[in-house]
């Protein structure tokens, strides 16, 4: 096995223990709110801790969540420059999130670690992506339509950005993982007991 691919798999390893670390749940002791895995929506990530500890919570671990996607992807995208292999990086911290190895693998949705791994990949993808979020958010008021609107809409602008579409099977599994992830939310958008957040 190559150096290359060596340094891929400890790279990886290092991305998804970082993607494991529970910032919303270390942020909300912190900020003396509650427990979020046991209020709101159980989830522990931005914006339940937003809504059950405080916005102020909620702004530090959406920070916190982005970077520890940015993080590992920004090392291997310097250290290992091909697209497959910064992908398996990427991913795995966007998976240690999802299923962290500290919270017997029930994690958040991971729509602000992505955000950290595509920060770094694709920035203008992102940002067409965080276009979609916030028309998609403020015209519903769900949170959960735009995350899912974002995240699909994803692999398309990485296909047609010049030089971005070796990211493209990147971007369909984190859209796939984040539209199960969601399925909750679906569920409850379907009976029309969804939380709107507020505007004010």
């Amino acid at each position: 096995m190559s150096f290359e691919y060596l340094l891929t798999l400890a790279l990886s390893a290092l991305a998804y223990i970082l993607g494991s670390m529970p910032f919303g749940l270390v942020v909300a002791r912190l900020f003396g709110g509650p427990d979020p895995r046991s209020v709101g929506s159980g989830n522990i990530g931005a914006t339940n801790v937003s809504r059950t500890t405080g916005r102020a919570a909620g702004l530090v671990t959406l920070l916190a969540d982005i970077g520890k996607g940015a993080l590992p992807t920004l090392l291997a995208v310097n250290l290992i420059p091909e697209p497959a292999l910064v992908s398996m990086v990427g991913l795995s911290a966007f998976l240690g999130h999802l299923f962290p190895v500290f919270l017997r693998f029930r994690g958040g949705k991971g729509v602000a670690t992505a955000c950290g791994v595509f920060l770094i990949i694709s920035p203008p993808a992102l940002f067409l992506g965080a276009c979609v979020f916030l028309v998609m958010a403020l015209s519903t008021r769900y949170v959960s339509v735009g995350s899912i609107s974002a995240a699909l809409s994803l692999p398309l602008f990485l296909a047609i950005l010049s030089g971005e579409n070796g990211y493209v099977p990147l971007g369909t599994a984190v859209a796939i993982l984040v539209v199960l992830k969601h399925t909750e939310n679906i569920k409850r958008l379907r009976k029309g007991m969804e939380n709107r957040f507020r505007s004010s």
